[in-house]
């Protein structure tokens, strides 16, 4: 029995490595392919989704890591370039951070509410994940490009110019996408968990 129990955790983590790395591979992907559907002085993310998938199947810390590849990403293929010209190692903290946190945030929201409500953990955590990356964009501008920021500006309003002007429709196209595939996203989790050793999967003893 013991022997049985360890063959079947040690699957349980394979499959887990397979999983991860595989939405991993998607979001490097997802991010390249985005760089084409551009709003303004941002492209359009759309990798949010595999980052929910993935943090609700294997918690907060898978999230947190995806965000992270995700943030490389974005400075890999020169989507902050705007801001990496004025203050490197601001760009730098604001994009990796604003990805990781929306990963674990995602996580931590589906773990919380899905022992209750499986529907409305990936419903919350699919609307959490582009409003913390979106915040924590709005604050890394606060916090690195104040004096930057306001000369575009130009006397408006630098928060009103931020979301307006910087976020805002970019935010609430991601955030409709994100709503618009939750029945989608709901289903690869469900799939996700049966073959690829989610976090709630079972390990059943006789």
């Amino acid at each position: 029995m013991s022997n049985t129990n360890n063959s079947l955790k040690g699957k349980i983590n394979t499959n887990t490595i397979i999983g991860l790395g595989l939405l991993t591979a998607i979001v490097v992907v997802m991010q390249f392919i985005s760089m084409g559907l551009r709003f303004g002085t941002f492209s359009i993310t759309l990798t949010l989704i595999p980052i929910v998938v993935g943090s609700a199947l294997y918690g907060w810390g898978s999230g947190a890591w995806l965000g992270f590849v995700f943030g490389v990403t974005v400075l890999l293929t020169g989507d902050a370039n705007l801001f990496l010209a004025v203050n490197i190692p601001g760009t730098i903290i604001t994009v990796v951070l604003k990805g990781t946190l929306a990963g674990a945030a995602a996580g931590f929201v589906y773990k919380l509410i899905s022992k209750k409500n499986q529907i409305a953990a990936v419903i919350v955590s699919a609307v959490v994940a582009p409003v913390v990356n979106t915040g924590i964009f709005v604050l890394g501008s606060y916090v690195f490009f104040f004096d930057y920021l306001s000369g575009l500006a130009e006397g408006t309003n630098l928060f009103v110019f931020i979301l307006v002007g910087l976020v805002g429709i970019n935010f609430f196209i991601e955030l409709g996408i994100n709503l618009v595939l939750n029945p989608a996203i709901l289903q690869i989790i469900r799939i996700g968990k049966k073959n690829f050793g989610g976090k709630n999967q079972i390990i059943k003893t006789k």
